[in-house]
């Protein structure tokens, strides 16, 4: 496309990486766009620019939103560029941002090889891979494998947090069912009995212990925890459906990913079949449809649907089928010590992968209102503007005296979204004041930060035994090269 100031588009990568997350060929794009698969063939490889009609008729056809395409993955290819090269091992390598952006948008497979050789090196660093690899006296590729959440959360991001084929099967398999969200534990119960030969057992917590679920497959019974509510049972029977009935696609899905160690291959398996019980529970057209009827109110759809309120947050950010997009929404879970045990992003939201979370986030604070939802205008250093609400769930009870489990769920979009939601009603937010956070500590340089656990990795820390500042740490102005 020639731009005003003369110059052709050309977005190969980009291109290749919408298609494919559209799950079609070049031939079959070639059709829906009226043009030859020769032509995108030298699109995908910059050997063709892209024209302004192709774009139009790419998002028309595609119901694509072109804001997106042109920033969603190179923003969040960018930002995990900046985290790594802002490393102390790189200081005395002046790299222009410009240069990491071009390379996050023109090369986004070297960018992910990146992320993964910088995770291994971070687990090397801190003795744990390697000497773990020593002890078993495993090769040395085996040495610089990727923390195995890591790389299946990667495999995640990769896709968008979408997976077509589940959510078809999902579909397909509620519509046999044509039973409502009160009736689903049951149908559910009956299509593993009937089908399956599994049957279902609610059991109590002294045979269960610390187990939830429990298939035991000699015997063909399902044993489900009575610590474990209406919500969960339910998306435990359908998490084994998915595991009898979809285990082709998953495998399918898998291995596009390409060769996998056990452990990433299993934990990806895993959390595809949680994926499609989601979408049992929440079928995509219904559940689209209601989200955008009520406005994204997240209690409501739990009431609708029976599902707990991190079910329906976790949902939310799957809402990505061409022709029926939700808002793209980020999603993080965590404990009140901090610790990140779930995140999923459909959309630009930077995520650190080698760090915890800004405590100016108030997903934190929630742990002091248990019975209320927070909503927060949040601004990162760059100014980029998010609206997030989030809430502490409980997870299944444990018996006295054991600790009750509880997480924070944190929910959000771009400000720019944020008009479709209940939760912004009667705010004006071009003028709303945003809270300014960092994506953690160690790469956020704002100064005078009182809640700032530790300095910036791309400063120089000053100590002066004379003064006590406002922040913990106080570091040059100058960003070391």
């Amino acid at each position: 496309m020639a731009t005003e100031s003369g110059k052709k588009l050309f977005v190969g990568p980009r291109f290749r990486r919408i298609r494919q997350q559209l799950g079609l060929s070049q031939t079959q794009i070639a059709e829906g766009l009226g043009i030859s698969p020769s032509y995108i063939n030298l699109i995908e490889r910059n050997q063709r620019p892209v024209t302004a009609q192709i774009l139009l008729r790419l998002a028309e056809t595609y119901d694509l939103d072109l804001r997106d395409l042109a920033t969603a993955d190179e923003d969040r290819f960018f930002a995990e560029l900046n985290e790594i090269f802002s490393d102390p091992l790189f200081r005395q390598i002046d790299l222009p941002k410009q240069e990491l952006r071009d390379l996050a948008e023109l090369c986004p497979g070297v960018t992910h090889s990146l992320q993964r050789l910088y995770a291994a090196y971070t687990e090397a660093r801190r003795g744990e891979t390697l000497v773990a690899a020593q002890m078993a006296d495993r090769d040395e590729g085996a040495r610089f494998e990727a923390n195995p959440i890591e790389r299946v959360r990667d495999l995640i991001e990769a896709n968008r947090n979408y997976f077509p084929e589940l959510e078809q099967a999902a579909e397909n398999l509620r519509d046999e069912l044509h039973a409502s969200a009160e009736e689903l534990f049951a149908a559910l119960a009956a299509r593993l009995r009937e089908k399956h030969s599994i049957v279902t057992r609610i059991m109590p917590v002294d045979v269960m212990r610390e187990t939830l679920r429990r298939f035991d497959r000699h015997r063909r019974q399902l044993l489900i925890s009575e610590l474990v509510d209406g919500s969960g049972r339910a998306f435990q029977l359908a998490l084994q459906i998915g595991l009898a009935e979809c285990g082709a696609t998953i495998d399918a899905i898998v291995n596009r990913a390409g060769p996998l160690d056990d452990t990433p291959r299993r934990l990806y398996r895993i959390t595809l079949a949680n994926y499609f019980a989601a979408a049992i529970m929440m079928p995509y057209q219904p559940f689209h449809s209601a989200a955008e009827n009520l406005n994204y109110d997240v209690h409501v759809l739990a009431q609708r649907f029976n599902a707990g309120f991190e079910q329906v947050c976790h949902r939310l950010t799957t809402l990505q089928r061409p022709n029926a997009r939700g808002v793209p929404f980020f999603l993080l879970r965590v404990d009140n010590a901090g610790n990140v045990s779930k995140r999923f992003s459909s959309g630009t939201f930077p995520f650190s992968k080698f760090g915890g979370t800004c405590p100016l986030w108030n997903v934190h604070s929630t742990f002091d209102t248990p019975d209320r939802l927070l909503k927060q205008v949040i601004e990162l250093p760059d100014g980029t503007r998010y609206f997030s609400i989030a809430q502490m769930v409980r997870r299944p009870i444990a018996p006295h005296p054991q600790p009750q489990p509880r997480f924070a769920i944190g929910l959000g979009c771009e400000i720019r979204h944020a008009s479709k939601l209940v939760y912004a009603a009667g705010m004006d937010l071009e003028k709303a004041e945003g809270t300014p956070i960092g994506v953690n500590c160690r790469l956020c340089e704002r100064e005078n930060c009182s809640q700032r656990a530790e300095p910036p990795i791309t400063r120089t820390l000053i100590l002066d035994e004379n003064t006590r500042r406002v922040s913990s740490f106080a570091f040059s102005n100058a960003r070391e090269l």
